[in-house]
Order: C-alpha cells, then sequence, then structure tokens
C-alpha cells in the first residue's frame, strides 16, 4: 500500500514537470511601440502575470517577456493586459485581519492589468492571490482605482467604504443611470462589467467585452462503474488477537459530479462522487479457538468522496488527471458474524483519503486507478479495530 502511494506521489510530480506547454497566437507591444505577432503560452491567469513566455513560431525557441518591457500584450483574442503605474490599496480583506482605517492607504505600483470593457470608459481587473482590485479610465485620462474596502468600524462591527459607486456616479455619467442603478451594483466583475458595458451603450462608443470569452463554471455529470480489490483486518486489543479476510474483488459504482474551475484553462476541478461499494469475502477460520469456527464479514457502504482533481493536457482531446479525495463512509447493514462468538455490527467509520491517476479522452470517456487509505469500520467499538483498504479501477461516461 505504501509503495502505491509513492508511485502515485512521484507520477504526479511527474507530469507536472512534463505536462505540454501549450502555446496560442497572440501579440505583444514593446516599449518601442512595435507589435510583435507571436505565439504565448497561455496559462489562462489567475494572479495577474509580471512575466510571460513567447516564441515567435511553433519551431523557435521559447524567450521570456517581463513587465519592465513590454507596454500591452494579448492572447487568444481573449485575455488582454495592459502596463499602467497605478496607485493600489493591498489592505487585507480577511475579516480577523482587517484594519480600522477607511480610507485607502495608497502605493505607487506598475502593474499587469487585465481589460475586461474596452470602450470610452474602460475597466479593468487586478488579481494577486486573495486580492482583487478594479480598475478604471475614461478616454485617455490616468487609470484610477474604484475603491472598495472593509474595515473594523469598531472591535465587534465592520465597516465597509463603498467609494466605487460614488465615483461611478460622478465619472459615468448616462440619463439611463438612477442612484438606485449604482446601489445593484456590487464589487465583482460581472456587477462592473455589466455596469460598464451599459455606460458605452449609452455613450453610443464602440466597445470590446472580453469578459464574453471567460472561462466559466463547468458543471460535468459521470457515471463510473468500476471494480475494486479490498481487504479487511479486524483486531480486538484487549484479546490480542486479529483474524485477516483477505483480499476480495468486487463492483462499485458511482455518480460523479465535477465542477472545473474558470481558470487556468479549466485545469482545475472539485469533485464529488457518492459510491455504493461492498467487501463480502470468503469465510475465514478463527485463529483465537483451537477448533474450526468460520468467520465471515458482509460490508456494505455509500461513500461519499469530495476533493480536487488537476488535469494535464496532452493534447486537444487527450488529458492526464490526478485526484486527492476525502472520503466520508455511510455503513449499510452491514456485520461480522462469528460462529461461536457474539456477532459486530459495522454501524459507523471513520474517514479516510484517496488519490487517484486517470486519463480522460474527448471531455467524455475516462479511465482511472484509484488508491484509498485505511480506515478503521469498527468506530462503534473501544476494544475492537480494524484495517479496511482498497484499490479500484473505474471507467466513467460523461452524459453532460
Amino acid at each position: 500500500m505504501k509503495n502505491t502511494v509513492l508511485i502515485l506521489l512521484v507520477s504526479f510530480f511527474s507530469l507536472s514537470t512534463y505536462a505540454q506547454i501549450k502555446f496560442e497566437k497572440g501579440y505583444f507591444i514593446n516599449n518601442q511601440g512595435n507589435k510583435v505577432n507571436c505565439l504565448i503560452k497561455n496559462v489562462d491567469w489567475r494572479s495577474n502575470p509580471k512575466t510571460f513566455e513567447y516564441k515567435a513560431s511553433e519551431n523557435q525557441e521559447v524567450k521570456t517577456a517581463n513587465i519592465a518591457m513590454v507596454k500591452e500584450f494579448m492572447v487568444s483574442e481573449t485575455q488582454k493586459y495592459e502596463r499602467h503605474t497605478v496607485n493600489i490599496d493591498r489592505s487585507t480583506d480577511v475579516v480577523n485581519r482587517l484594519g480600522s482605517k477607511k480610507a485607502p492607504e495608497f502605493k505607487e505600483e506598475q502593474l499587469f492589468l487585465r481589460v475586461l470593457v474596452e470602450g470610452k470608459a474602460t475597466l479593468y481587473l487586478y488579481r494577486d492571490s486573495n486580492l482583487t482590485r478594479y480598475f478604471y479610465k475614461i478616454g485617455t485620462q490616468n487609470v484610477e482605482q474604484l475603491v472598495y474596502k472593509r474595515y473594523k468600524e469598531t472591535p465587534t462591527k465592520m465597516g465597509v467604504n463603498n467609494q466605487y459607486k460614488q465615483q461611478l456616479w460622478n465619472n459615468l455619467k448616462c440619463s439611463d443611470f438612477s442612484m438606485n442603478t449604482l446601489e445593484k451594483v456590487d464589487y465583482n466583475s460581472s456587477d462592473l462589467s455589466r455596469f460598464f458595458v451599459k455606460y458605452n451603450q449609452c455613450a453610443q462608443a464602440d466597445y470590446t467585452d472580453y469578459t464574453k470569452n471567460k472561462n466559466k463554471l463547468v458543471f460535468n455529470f459521470t457515471v463510473r462503474p468500476g471494480v475494486r480489490s479490498s481487504s479487511l483486518i479486524i483486531a480486538n486489543s484487549a484479546r490480542r488477537a486479529s483474524i485477516d479476510f483477505g483480499n476480495a474483488t468486487s463492483f462499485r459504482f458511482g455518480l460523479e459530479g465535477e465542477f472545473k474551475l474558470p481558470f487556468n484553462k479549466n485545469k482545475w476541478a472539485i469533485i464529488v462522487e457518492p459510491t455504493y461499494q461492498y467487501y463480502k469475502p470468503d469465510e475465514v477460520q478463527n485463529p483465537q479457538v483451537t477448533y474450526p469456527a468460520l468467520v465471515k464479514t458482509d460490508y456494505k457502504s455509500i461513500e461519499l468522496p469530495f476533493g480536487l482533481r488537476h488535469y494535464f493536457f496532452l493534447n486537444d482531446k487527450s488529458k492526464i488527471f490526478v485526484n486527492a479525495s476525502y472520503v466520508i463512509d455511510f455503513s449499510l447493514k452491514s456485520n461480522i458474524d462469528f460462529e461461536i462468538y457474539p456477532d459486530l455490527e459495522i454501524s459507523r467509520s471513520t474517514s479516510n483519503f484517496a488519490f487517484g491517476l486517470g486519463y480522460n479522452f474527448n471531455d467524455r470517456y475516462s479511465a482511472e486507478v484509484r488508491l484509498a487509505t485505511e480506515r478503521n469500520i469498527m468506530g462503534s467499538y473501544v476494544f475492537w479495530g480494524s484495517d479496511y483498504k482498497s484499490v479500484s479501477f473505474i471507467l466513467g461516461y460523461t452524459l453532460f
């Protein structure tokens, strides 16, 4: 079991190292104002980059450009970044670390800002890990941050500085807008983008809405039957005795919900897979008695694994994935029957972890090898304990 875990971990890091790099059509504008058409590595940045990799053509060497060299770049006609020197407030938004100052604390920085809506009024996004800030400009004016800040009004009360709504009201005038319009605009990409699109439409100005091409949260539903090889050892600490039921092969059936996250080219996903499984090995001899006395087990349960998956693209149709899950187990009328001792009911199992390595073709067909770590299915007893573990081979067919 430990060797299998090691193999899966080594495979994960190997895949991380050798996963295919995909370059897409794009351009950048250098400090001299020259536009350079090229292929840019599209990693679908969640945090705004400071550098990017590019090459002149498919067979040329890979080079790195940084923010000091580039005024603007665009990849795949969907992601556009502009370099600007701005005043940015980096105050934390973590509730238990909020400061007491209502006003933003600006610091001048040079950043690549992602263009969300471009027109007479342009909206930008800056994200750095958990920090999210929006910026805007009108015409050729300087870029300014739209101010939103949470702070401690008192030790037990949180206040919110919604200055961005006043900024929009003062600077993006339109006969169709009212203060009530602004009250409905929250500090997020979707609300602000819609507002800037409406303003440009009201101003009868040409505009480009890059959020239309933004990755969305994708949900997949997959049927996942498979076979499982399981083993079980139970032990009584008071009697210092154990019983090994050995390996048994059985079928398992799962229904997986997969939520692909809208960044990094949908390479990351949250997975949930309710699964029916059972373990019913052959009867074994009870080693605690000197004459033949058999013990048998019938263990059925619904497992509920939920975890994280990461994809590595091989080409447009093929990809490899790894996942790690936390598994909660719900026993279903299961027991261990002793020929001469009182029977044991399997009613409460501990949780465990599962690690998988698989292959997906055309977002429709998949196969996975999954290793589950040890768990105790005798959680209801003081002196009895157990070691249940399994390896599964799973096939998948995605319905939608």
